[in-house]
């Protein structure tokens, strides 16, 4: 039965006949020796048929579709053209080697030609890429390692595009941003904190919610000033008007130490800016959870958005945690506590 090897080059399809297939059978040393010299490779394989691409974008095109595993127009008319005509696949006298199983079923099932993918393919595909250069008449050297490099760039580009517009990459980065805003506000707050508590050490005491005490401290500035009067815009801060008296109270009754209007300036710089992050990590929170209603909406129904958003960060994407089995899914981003139970 004859063999026909499919080969998808830079340049174009290329349809290849091997003559002696026993060769591949030989010693790993005698089946190198055959690939790696032309002489004794072009005597088991001979070019049948060349199809050139027309364009850079046209092979790109060819490439994309191959690497989905789908036979498109041009190679149908292309394998169609240059293979013996079969009625049933069943008597077919010859196989097509192609290098992609995938592919060989989509050629199977538009064409109905028997296709086959095994070690002696891979072996005469080898060959064949080694000395593709020297089968194609009127190819000058060093042209088709350019179209390789060139295919190579539009592909991997394409690629990588297609990766950044993802959007459970958008959901990975957002979440990583929230984790880290969080670290940098809860530390921040703390220097809030500490750096007014010397002036104002009650009110830690009466205001518990880090967002709301940098409100609160860019409000009173100085405890001196503080009256009667500025109840209402306290209670607008703290929702609460009898916290809001309660604070007026505390600082007129302060341990606190006086401070100058150069330290109050700074304070008051660093919690405006304090508070300026907290609103934009509430806004990313609505990013995120915008995100996630678009992309996975069933496994924020389940667990939330934030558990979701992490797991998928830990996954690498939505379309490894879908295929992970429930017992990897159960240990993500447990990994060291599992490893240092296993230990003890």
């Amino acid at each position: 039965m004859a063999t026909f090897l499919l080969y998808e080059s830079a340049s174009g399809y290329a349809l290849f006949e091997a003559k002696d297939m026993d060769w591949v059978g030989d010693t790993p040393q005698s089946v190198a020796e055959t690939v790696n010299n032309m002489d004794r490779f072009g005597k088991v394989c001979s070019l049948q048929s060349f199809k050139p691409f027309k364009s850079a974008k046209d092979a790109l095109e060819q490439i994309n579709a191959i690497s989905e595993g789908v036979c498109t127009d041009l190679l149908h008319n292309f394998l169609e053209q240059n293979l013996p005509r079969i009625k049933d696949e069943k008597k077919a006298k010859f196989t097509l080697g192609v290098l992609d199983s995938k592919l060989g079923n989509s050629i199977v099932d538009s064409m109905k030609i028997p296709c086959v993918c095994n070690d002696s393919i891979n072996e005469m595909t080898r060959g064949v890429r080694i000395h593709f250069g020297k089968f194609i008449k009127g190819l000058k050297e060093g042209d088709y390692e350019k179209a390789q490099l060139g295919l190579a760039h539009s592909y991997s580009r394409a690629k990588v595009k297609f990766n950044v517009n993802r959007s459970d990459n958008m959901i990975i980065q957002a979440i990583a941003l929230i984790d880290t805003l969080d670290k940098d506000i809860n530390t921040f707050v703390m220097r809030v904190r500490e750096w007014y508590g010397w002036h104002f050490p009650e009110l830690v005491k009466i205001i518990a919610d880090n967002y709301m005490y940098c409100r609160c401290a860019l409000a009173i500035k100085d405890k001196a000033t503080l009256s009667d009067g500025h109840v209402s815009a306290l209670a607008e801060i703290t929702g609460d008007e009898d916290k809001a008296k309660e604070v007026v109270e505390a600082a007129k009754a302060s341990m606190g130490q006086d401070i100058s209007p150069v330290d109050m300036m700074n304070i008051e710089s660093f919690a405006k800016r304090v508070i300026k992050l907290a609103e934009y990590r509430t806004n990313l929170h609505n990013y995120l959870n915008e995100k996630m209603q678009a992309v996975a909406p069933n496994l924020q129904a389940l667990i939330g958005d934030f558990v979701g958003a992490r797991l998928i960060s830990h996954a690498g994407s939505l379309t490894n945690l879908a295929k992970y089995p429930a017992s990897t899914v159960q240990i993500l981003g447990a990994e060291k506590a599992l490893f240092r139970a296993l230990k003890t």
